[in-house]
């Protein structure tokens, strides 16, 4: 996979500015479902105003009842707490997965920053075991740049 044309046509989709952010994540979430292989479910959550928890924003993939997760919950709610990107090679060998698919197998959440503050994430699924490495990882790092970008930018 080539991540720096992959990156660059999310850039593209993110920057239509005659789009609405949350039509922008959407197209972001499809094409990264699309264009990755073991990259089966692709969402974004976000915290929940001030309450405690993550609610999930924009997705490509099967639906899923989480939409929303409390902080030190799963994976994501795990993530929210601690600021730090998170790969879990097996999902099975974790105690603290809430399961959303019975096919998934491993699964990346990076927390997405504004302004230093975690306000949201990037979660993967997929169907395959040990699916990600640092490349996905470093990727998924300027996915969630380029989306806080956005974000400050229509915030201004």
């Amino acid at each position: 996979m080539d991540f720096k044309l992959l990156e660059q046509e999310a850039l593209s989709i993110l920057n239509k500015e005659e789009l609405i952010i949350d039509q922008r994540m959407e197209l972001v979430c499809q094409l990264l479902q699309e264009k990755v292989a073991h990259y089966d479910w692709v969402g974004f959550y976000f915290k929940n105003g001030e309450k405690p928890e993550l609610k999930l924003s924009a997705y490509a993939g099967e639906p899923t009842e989480h939409t929303i997760i409390p902080f030190g919950k799963g994976i994501c709610g795990q993530v929210a707490e601690s600021n730090q990107n998170f790969v879990v090679p097996d999902v099975q060998a974790q105690d603290n997965y809430i399961s959303c698919n019975i096919n998934v197998k491993s699964e990346v959440v990076i927390p997405l920053f504004v302004n230093g503050e975690n306000i949201g994430q990037i979660d993967i699924d997929s169907n395959t075991a040990n699916a990600f490495n640092e490349a996905d990882e470093r990727f998924l790092e300027k996915i969630n740049a380029a989306v806080a970008d956005i974000l400050m930018r229509n915030k201004a």
